[in-house]
């Protein structure tokens, strides 16, 4: 056996990417394609980081990012903003394009397995959660009145 060969045998099995439906294509269907089509990529993508940090580092925590998107694209007035993440935080756009227009809070799963929600564009906390359930709660309860379906700018 091959110096090469034997090391190979040790990789983790590290999972294909997955295949993204094409946001292209959705925005020529309109902003509710759109974000429709986002929801989906941003969990697939985000299940993907999670299946291969576990094969690269087992037993090594990860934070909840995928619980998060899960709870948030099932609760309806999270679900028509325009979802997107920087640094493990989840946030909602009122348009369909950059820049952003982020008017709802942003949520953070953090270490310790809380999430935090803060107000948006800002580093003022609303308030942790224990549940990615709760932080959505949380978030929704402070939404400002009015706040519709994420639009094309």
């Amino acid at each position: 056996m091959t110096k090469n060969s034997d090391a190979s045998e040790q990789l983790p099995s590290i999972p294909p990417k997955p295949r993204l439906p094409d946001l292209v294509a959705a925005r020529e269907l309109g902003p509710a394609e759109t974000v429709r089509t986002r929801w989906q990529q941003l969990l697939l993508v985000w299940r993907w980081h999670h299946e291969r940090h576990e094969a690269l580092h087992p037993g090594s925590a990860y934070p909840h990012i995928v619980s998060l998107i899960e709870a948030a694209g099932a609760e309806p007035k999270l679900r028509q903003l325009y979802p997107f993440t920087s640094h493990f935080s989840l946030n909602f756009s009122s348009c369909t394009t950059y820049p952003w227009l982020v008017q709802a809070p942003s949520i953070t799963p953090l270490r310790d397995g809380r999430f935090r929600v803060r107000r948006p564009r800002s580093s003022d906390v609303i308030g942790f959660a224990q549940t990615a359930d709760a932080a959505v709660a949380l978030a929704v309860d402070n939404l400002p009145a009015g706040l519709g379906p994420a639009v094309d700018r």
